[in-house]
C-alpha cells in the first residue's frame, strides 16, 4: 500500500451512525440486582466468592436474565496483515499471518484446540490477510471506505451469530505496534509507557518499536478517538470495534481478550464513555500497556497468567471461570431454601 494513497476528504457516514454509539442499549438493572441479591443468600459466607458473583450479575445485566447461563459461547477471531510490519517491529515475518490463518481454519492452532475442547463456536474471519494496512508510521492505516468496510465486517460476524457469550480474539504479525500506537494517541504519555515485547522482541527491538509509535502517533497529531483508531490501527481492529458494538446492540456480553482487542475498543470506550460495559476483560497479558489499559477501563482481570499469544486463548481460557460465576449463583440453594436461616 502507497503512501501516494489519497485520503479522503470526509466520512461517506457520521461516525455515530458508522459505529453506532449514538443510541446504546444500557444493562438490565433488575436481573443484576436479582441476581446480586440472590448472591448474598446462598449456602456460602456472604462475599465468600465476591469476584465470581460480579462475574455473574455482570453476565445477568448483559443476558437480561435472572437466571445467566453460557451454553452458546461463541469466539470470533479477526486476522489481517500490517503495512507497519515492514518496519521490523515483530519477532516473526509477516508471512506467519497467512499461516497461522490456515492453522485456525485447519483446527490446529492453539484458539482452535482450546475453543473445541471448551464446546466454543469458533469463527475465524480473514479481514486483511494479504492486504496489508497502510505503514502507519508515515500514512493512515485506512482511509474512510476501508474504515466502514471494517468496521461492517465485524458487525456482521457478530450479526450472524446464535450466542450467549462471545469471545473477541486476533491475530496479525506486528499488530502490538498499532496497539501501543493507539493506546499512547488515547492518552498522551510517551510511547516508552505502552510499548513491550509483543511476540518476542529484545531490548533494542522494543526501543525501536517505542521510535516507530513516537513517529506514527506524530504524524497523526491530535485526533478523535476514532480518528485514531482508523490512522493508527489496522484492518482485524476496526473489525473487532464493530463485533463489540453489534453485540452492545444485541445485548450480548462479550470476553475480551488481550492488549490488541483492549486497544482496539477502548476508543469507542473514550468517544462514548460506558461502550464497553457490556464487556469483560479475560486475562491481563504480559505487555506493560495491557494493564494501564484495563486500569483506565476500570474492570479487574479474571486471570492473571502473563499470557501473550493472542488468538483469544486467553479469554477461552478464562470461559470456564465465567460459567462457574453464573452456576455458582442460580444453581446453588439459597438458605431459606435449604430450610435454613443466614445468620
Amino acid at each position: 500500500m502507497s503512501s501516494s494513497r489519497v485520503e479522503p476528504t470526509r466520512w461517506i457516514l457520521s461516525v455515530a451512525d458508522l459505529l453506532g454509539l449514538s443510541d446504546l442499549p444500557g444493562p438490565d438493572t433488575a436481573s443484576g440486582e436479582a441476581v446480586r441479591q440472590r448472591s448474598l443468600n446462598v449456602l456460602r459466607p456472604a462475599g465468600a466468592l465476591s469476584r465470581l458473583d460480579e462475574i455473574a450479575v455482570w453476565l445477568a445485566e448483559w443476558q437480561r436474565s435472572p437466571r445467566p447461563i453460557v451454553e452458546r459461547p461463541a469466539a470470533v477471531i479477526f486476522v489481517a496483515d500490517h503495512g507497519v510490519a515492514s518496519e521490523g517491529v515483530s519477532a516473526y515475518d509477516q508471512s506467519i499471518t497467512r499461516a497461522m490463518l490456515d492453522a485456525l481454519n485447519a483446527g490446529v492452532a492453539t484458539a482452535a484446540v482450546m475453543a473445541r475442547h471448551l464446546e466454543v463456536d469458533l469463527v475465524v474471519v480473514d479481514v486483511g490477510v494479504g492486504r496489508p494496512t497502510g505503514n502507519i508510521r508515515i500514512e493512515p492505516a485506512l482511509d474512510p471506505d476501508e474504515f466502514e468496510q471494517a468496521l461492517l465486517a465485524g458487525r456482521r460476524a457478530v450479526a450472524e451469530l446464535d450466542t450467549d457469550l462471545l469471545i473477541l480474539g486476533e491475530m496479525g504479525i506486528g499488530n502490538t505496534t498499532p496497539a501501543a500506537a493507539i493506546a499512547t494517541s488515547l492518552f498522551g504519555s510517551p510511547a516508552t509507557k505502552w510499548v513491550g515485547p509483543g511476540t518476542g522482541v529484545n531490548e533494542a527491538g522494543i526501543a525501536h518499536k517505542a521510535s516507530v509509535v513516537s513517529e506514527s502517533v506524530q504524524r497523526t497529531g491530535d485526533v478523535q478517538p476514532i480518528e485514531a483508531l482508523r490512522h493508527l490501527g489496522g484492518s482485524e481492529m476496526v473489525a473487532m470495534a464493530g463485533a463489540a458494538i453489534e453485540a452492545r446492540h444485541r445485548s450480548i456480553p462479550v470476553l475480551l481478550d488481550g492488549y490488541v482487542v483492549a486497544s482496539s475498543l477502548m476508543p469507542l470506550e473514550c468517544a462514548r464513555p460506558g461502550a464497553l460495559d457490556h464487556c469483560w476483560p479475560a486475562h491481563v497479558s504480559s505487555e506493560p500497556g495491557h494493564r494501564l489499559l484495563l486500569e483506565k477501563l476500570g474492570r479487574k482481570p479474571i486471570l492473571d497468567l502473563h499470557m501473550r499469544l493472542g488468538e483469544g486463548s486467553g479469554a477461552l481460557a478464562a470461559l470456564p471461570i465465567v460459567k462457574l460465576a453464573a452456576a455458582s449463583v442460580t444453581e446453588v440453594a439459597t438458605f431459606s431454601e435449604w430450610g435454613l436461616t443466614s445468620d
